[in-house]
């Protein structure tokens, strides 16, 4: 599905990066195919180094281009962009955007005639192939664009197709997640330093943990309250921890955080 398609990427920062690895990696393409743009010179030749058969190109000669065009710039940089590519933009190619915030309704308002978006939402995790993305689909965007972008998304992790409604949710969940889960885990490897092991073990011990914890989850398909009880013996140590968390009220302090980073998602989204 990708690999007869002309793909391009304007923006290559972080998110960028990493996608364009992510498809690189997975999937027989060629220099023919892949396009990327980006306003700082220096990250473009950096790209065509790491990566000979990425061709380097301008905003507009790549729109025209190419079949996939992926929107990675900031949300603040992407209505000026959309205002420079407007005319370049063909009923042909299908546009998926990862600009947090910035709804499909307002990049189809800016682009000449009916356009195929599909809004994604992606987090930092793709970095290591473990990312999680969720995707909707514009009012122009059809099954087999979900498809695609879907197969796009794979090369880096899981995805998950959504209502559009529903992505401010995701961004407060997954999209901002990995920033509540590194306290964690900081915290955790804290905890074990607090006790006497060396930092570097007790690092080693938190991260395994909330991986594999995380992987038993996902691969058993069990509920998370199952899987607490197969490790919480009757007047155990386990129980004592749970309770601590408890009185800390840790549950209620993780869904007021994805609940506020929500709001400023829908709050940010409400400025376009």
């Amino acid at each position: 599905m990708l690999e007869d398609k002309k793909i391009g990427m304007i923006g290559c920062g972080k998110m960028g990066t990493i996608l364009l690895k992510g498809i690189l990696g997975r999937y027989p393409v060629s220099s023919a195919q892949i396009r990327v743009a980006d306003t700082v010179k220096e990250r473009l030749e950096e790209i065509s180094k790491a990566y000979p058969l990425v061709v380097p190109a301008a905003n507009r000669e790549l729109v025209r281009e190419v079949d996939i065009l992926v929107l990675a710039v900031k949300p603040q940089n992407l209505p000026a962009l959309l205002d420079e590519i407007s005319s370049d933009a063909h009923p042909g190619q299908l546009i998926i955007s990862i600009a947090a915030g910035v709804s499909t309704r307002a990049i189809e308002k800016r682009l000449s005639g009916p356009v195929r978006v599909v809004r994604a939402m992606p987090n930092t995790p793709a970095l290591v192939g473990e990312g999680m993305t969720a995707l909707a689909a514009g009012s122009h965007a059809t099954e087999k664009d979900l498809e695609t972008a879907d197969r796009v998304f794979q090369s880096v992790g899981l995805t998950v197709t959504i209502s559009e409604n529903h992505m401010d949710a995701v961004t407060g969940l997954s999209g901002s997640g990995p920033g509540y889960v590194f306290v964690m885990l900081e915290a955790l490897a804290d905890a074990g330093v607090f006790l006497g092991l060396p930092r570097d073990i007790a690092l080693k011990l938190a991260a395994q943990t909330l991986l594999g914890s995380a992987k038993l989850c996902l691969e058993t398909g069990r509920h998370p309250g199952e899987l607490k009880d197969m490790v919480t013996s009757p007047g155990g140590t386990t129980i004592a921890g749970l309770k601590a968390l408890e009185e800390g009220r840790v549950r209620a302090t993780l869904m007021s955080a994805v609940e506020k980073a929500a709001l400023r998602s829908r709050a940010l989204a409400g400025d376009e």
